[in-house]
């Protein structure tokens, strides 16, 4: 477990330094304090902190009396401790009376940075054309789509590979085991907030978003309500040690009548971020985890509809759940930080917006990627007759990605109807490009035609 911090309000020994050189800390540290508010790092960081301008400071002659007995760690904890309760934003989710829950953030010069970066590469400041062609858009969602419900699977304990999950999405499979079901289910779940983003939440609704998450998954009567006992606990994976323990169910119905108050706009309420609200939207489904299982599922879909339903359009195009997996530690780590100190959730919220970051240098890298291949498909689209699809499915033929194709396979790649799909490919057929053959009576694979290594070789 994560070692808690020191309670700089209980003890004695930490009530005797002056405001005044606490002021002075950040200040004195210089390059470490610019770590310490960009990361936001917790106790479990900050105690091995070494900085001899500072071990100079406490060591004068005149002023090391109010130091005594303490470490440079403590010291600087307890500076930056009563720097964020001074600033920090104190807010609740409340149903009646004393029954809430209580929790704080605040907002320090880099994360207001980063936000200001997001706002302006996910909003109006980057349109989509931008940034993307027409076929990438396409493309690019479908994949993204993938990506997020495969990832957001695996975090939760799927077990197959990317390639066979897409494959089974892209081919339109029946799931055989219960990790492809996981996947099939967040697919269905991206695909619904991706129609539905522009709507409020309601408790029907979220009955319905896990619904679709763990539909055969989960025993029935789980499936879409909320839990009815207090025996679900989050466990520390490698410890097997009692990380978290939920509110109880009977505080359930009037803690998410709250949530969705939350979600939802309001005229003239209180003013959030809403990438730093989305945020809090994701830790508070996991905090409470109102069902027996698929929490962490549902919280992240959440996010997902917050931002979209918000105007982050780019949203969409990005895989969170995949930077997540890739730092399931860092993941886990911003829950536990924001439980032990004090229901502080800034630390999930940088956490959220390193993750946004993240995902977004990689959709700009995939699109980089995208403009190179763009020069290749140049001899493919001078043919014609040949749309852009076309020419791409000419392109993976001569690399040999696909050895074959089908109409359902085009049609999950790019985002497409089936009357478009298959006009695309028999278009193909009749110019020579690709055959025709026949798998059953009903079904056909098309592979590469005789005119195409005379065309193109």
């Amino acid at each position: 477990m994560i070692e808690k911090a020191p309670d700089i309000e209980k003890n004695e020994k930490y009530k005797n330094i002056s405001d005044v050189f606490l002021n002075q800390i950040p200040f004195l540290i210089n390059d470490t304090n610019y770590k310490i508010e960009n990361e936001y790092l917790y106790w479990d960081k900050i105690k091995y902190i070494k900085n001899e301008v500072l071990d100079e400071f406490i060591n004068f002659d005149s002023i090391k009396k109010n130091f005594k007995e303490l470490n440079q760690g403590e010291i600087i904890w307890i500076a930056y401790k009563r720097r964020r309760n001074l600033r920090k934003v104190a807010t609740f989710l409340w149903y009646s009376g004393l029954n809430k829950i209580e929790y704080s953030y605040n907002i320090n010069n880099p994360l207001q940075q980063k936000l200001h970066y997001l706002d302006f590469n996910f909003g109006a400041g980057l349109q989509k054309e931008q940034l993307l062609s027409e076929l990438e858009k396409q493309q690019y969602l479908k994949n993204a789509l993938m990506e997020e419900a495969v990832f957001s699977s695996m975090i939760e304990g799927a077990t197959t590979t990317r390639v066979k999950a897409k494959e089974m999405l892209r081919k339109n499979k029946k799931p055989k085991t219960h990790s492809e079901q996981m996947i099939l289910n967040n697919y269905k779940t991206i695909q619904y907030i991706s129609e539905n983003k522009n709507e409020d939440i309601s408790i029907e609704k979220l009955y319905e978003l896990h619904q679709l998450v763990t539909e055969n998954t989960l025993e029935e009567e789980n499936v879409g309500v909320f839990r009815k006992s207090n025996d679900v606990n989050v466990v520390n994976e490698i410890t097997g040690e009692i990380a978290h323990i939920p509110p109880k169910f009977e505080r359930l119905d009037g803690l998410m009548k709250s949530f969705v108050e939350f979600f939802n706009p309001k005229d003239g309420e209180y003013f959030i971020h809403p990438i730093i609200k989305a945020s809090i939207l994701h830790f508070l489904i996991g905090y409470i985890h109102p069902f027996v299982d698929g929490n962490g599922r549902t919280a992240r879909a959440i996010f997902y509809w917050y931002l979209l339903k918000n105007g982050y359009w780019l949203t969409e195009y990005l895989s969170i759940s995949r930077v997540i997996m890739q730092t399931k530690t860092q993941y886990e780590k911003a829950y536990l930080y924001t439980e032990i100190d004090d229901m502080d959730v800034t630390y999930f919220i940088h956490y959220q917006v390193k993750v946004l970051i993240k995902a977004f240098e990689d959709l700009k890298e995939y699109v980089a990627k995208k403009k190179k291949e763009e020069i290749k498909l140049v001899k493919f689209l001078q043919l014609e007759g040949i749309n852009e699809r076309q020419a791409e499915i000419l392109y993976k033929l001569e690399r040999k990605e696909n050895k074959s194709f089908t109409v359902k396979e085009i049609e999950n790649t790019y985002a497409v109807t089936n009357q478009t799909a298959r006009t695309d490919i028999e278009e193909l057929v009749e110019k020579g490009f690709l055959k025709k053959v026949a798998i059953n009576k009903k079904s056909f694979n098309y592979w590469k035609g005789d005119k195409f290594d005379a065309t193109f070789l």
